[in-house]
């Protein structure tokens, strides 16, 4: 969740970061539907869509397992993050403080901070892949990891440079920019799709479906790629935001809403960006595919170009950037809560370099479907805690927010419940060959019944456990 709708909803005053959110500061529901609606249409959504063409699905999968897929995922915001949000109106981090301790956060920021840097470093790499065009760049191709050229990694450092410079100035400079923008790149998504289908012969219902079936999503994967089924996309749509639904990060958001339903206004975004979006840059990637027939070239810039022009490139720039510069910021954040006495904008221009360096490799972009999947893998454990925490500690007789409740800075079976769960998890995925974007499903469970069961056996709670 980017920290521009976190502030448009706050509206810059106090953020209650340790106290709950009172009764006169609560949103209605018109806020969080413009929130969520602007946070779905992003720049990840120029790679997403084209990614799924790569990969072979076809029309009919990509259809269903986006419908269901992101059913799931409002249902999860609706039925597990909301009424948490509700109840307890704290942020994510306090929440997870009071239960698992102040250290174990610690790392838990640091690892938020580190995905963070990579997610803005793929964001930058999209960016520059339109900024390149005039120059006539060479573009990075499918199976590329490494920079292919000098003047690829000068692209990216020098956008680096801008977007965190815009970063270092505050919250309100990285905001003002992409609220203006983000309804403008809808409509862009849309126009898209539009004259893609035009370009691709599209004059019917009938050459529609012929085309959709055939040309665009026609269940061929690209030469490198692997085979994508209905399956792949119900649970990447579903886990795509594991983070912030099961994950529990939007409790920092939706702790401001007047009712736990609100969780359920998700669907206004993930049926844009996650349904609307993803097809159109879809559209877009059939076309640059057919008119560059077997080039393995994968740049978002030169997609949206071929179709949209001049309009479709500035589109993929400020996406890029809209999506990078709250999350360097966020980034910054996070690492303020281990550095505290490090003025923040020091903070912020350290997550900068590390994140243009990042951006620097391609493959942050070619496998950032993978990189989705195990962001949200690596931090949802902790959700899984909160969940457990929430619903079974007075049930089934354990100490409710442990941590806060022994004054202990560490809880052993937080810990254990991460660890142990990320084990399970990587275990199914080596012996087993279950792929990365299946992982989160089974491993919600098994964190959940770890840390009851770990809490039932009263492990102690350490007074300190040095980060």
């Amino acid at each position: 969740m980017s920290n521009r709708f976190f502030k448009t909803i706050v509206g810059g005053t106090n953020e209650y970061e340790r106290t709950p959110v009172p009764a006169a500061s609560l949103k209605g529901g018109k806020s969080f539907l413009g929130m969520y609606a602007g946070e779905h249409t992003a720049g990840t959504e120029f790679v997403i869509g084209p990614l799924f063409v790569a990969h072979g699905v076809t029309a009919g999968d990509l259809v269903l397992g986006l419908l269901i897929g992101n059913l799931l995922a409002v249902l999860s915001w609706g039925l597990i993050t909301g009424p948490i949000a509700a109840s307890k109106r704290l942020t994510l981090y306090y929440q997870l403080e009071r239960i698992a301790g102040k250290n174990l956060v610690r790392w838990y920021n640091l690892v938020n901070a580190l995905m963070f840097c990579f997610l803005a470093g793929s964001m930058i790499a999209v960016s520059a892949t339109a900024v390149g065009i005039p120059f006539n760049l060479e573009m990075p191709t499918l199976t590329d990891w490494l920079p292919r050229t000098p003047g690829w990694i000068l692209t990216v450092l020098v956008m680096g440079a801008v977007i965190t410079l815009v970063a270092i100035q505050g919250y309100n400079q990285v905001s003002k920019f992409a609220n203006i923008m983000s309804p403008w790149m809808i409509l862009i998504f849309i126009a898209a799709a539009i004259v893609g289908l035009a370009q691709l012969g599209v004059g019917s219902f009938e050459s529609l479906i012929a085309t959709a079936q055939e040309v665009i999503w026609n269940g061929v994967p690209l030469a490198g790629m692997s085979k994508f089924t209905v399956w792949h996309i119900i649970f990447f749509a579903w886990f795509c935001n594991m983070a912030m639904h099961i994950g529990m990060s939007d409790l920092t958001i939706l702790r401001y809403a007047k009712s736990w339903n609100y969780g359920f206004y998700t669907f206004v975004g993930v049926y844009l960006g996650h349904f609307v979006a993803w097809i159109a840059s879809g559209i877009l990637y059939a076309v640059f595919l057919q008119a560059n027939s077997g080039s393995q070239e994968f740049a978002p810039g030169q997609i949206a170009y071929q179709t949209l022009g001049l309009a479709g490139a500035v589109c993929v720039i400020i996406a890029g950037w809209t999506t990078a510069n709250p999350t360097i910021y966020r980034a910054g954040l996070a690492l303020q809560g281990i550095f505290p006495k490090v003025p923040t904008w020091k903070i912020t221009a350290i997550v900068g370099v590390i994140t243009s360096l990042a951006a620097c490799f391609p493959a942050l972009v070619m496998k950032l479907l993978d990189f989705v999947a195990l962001y949200g893998l690596l931090l949802m454990p902790m959700g899984a805690v909160i969940f457990a925490d929430f619903y079974f500690s007075k049930k089934l007789g354990f100490r409710s927010e442990g941590a806060l409740s022994s004054n202990s800075n560490f809880s052993l079976p937080a810990l254990l419940s991460w660890v142990l769960t990320l084990g399970f998890c990587l275990a199914l995925n080596y012996f087993y060959g279950i792929e990365i974007f299946f992982l989160g499903l089974p491993g919600w469970f098994v964190a959940v019944a770890l840390f009851i069961v770990l809490s039932k056996m009263k492990y102690p709670l350490a007074k300190s456990f040095a980060v």
